[in-house]
């Protein structure tokens, strides 16, 4: 289970690692925020007929998301940060 965790969570270890370290932030932020309001309307749900599948279809709208983010995420290049060497000196 916790390797499940980390391959999601870790921002360094998921797709989201080839990204800048502020888009990936911005990213795992926006994605934190989608996965919370999934959970609290499927839970908030309960008193409604439909909820069994309205929650299925958030949560399934929620991989779908996810997936996709990460799948992007992954075909870009990788990020390499700015050494000393990349900046030229200042006169």
């Amino acid at each position: 289970m916790l390797s499940w965790y980390s391959v999601i969570m870790n921002s360094n270890k998921n797709p989201l690692n080839k990204l800048p370290p502020a888009q990936r932030f911005q990213i795992m932020v926006f994605l934190s925020l989608m996965w919370t309001t999934i959970f609290t309307t499927s839970a908030s749900l309960w008193l409604w007929y439909g909820e069994l599948l309205t929650g299925h279809l958030l949560v399934a709208l929620g991989v779908a998301l996810t997936g996709s983010t990460f799948q992007l995420a992954d075909k870009k290049s990788v990020h390499r940060e700015v050494t000393a060497a990349d900046v030229s000196p200042t006169v």
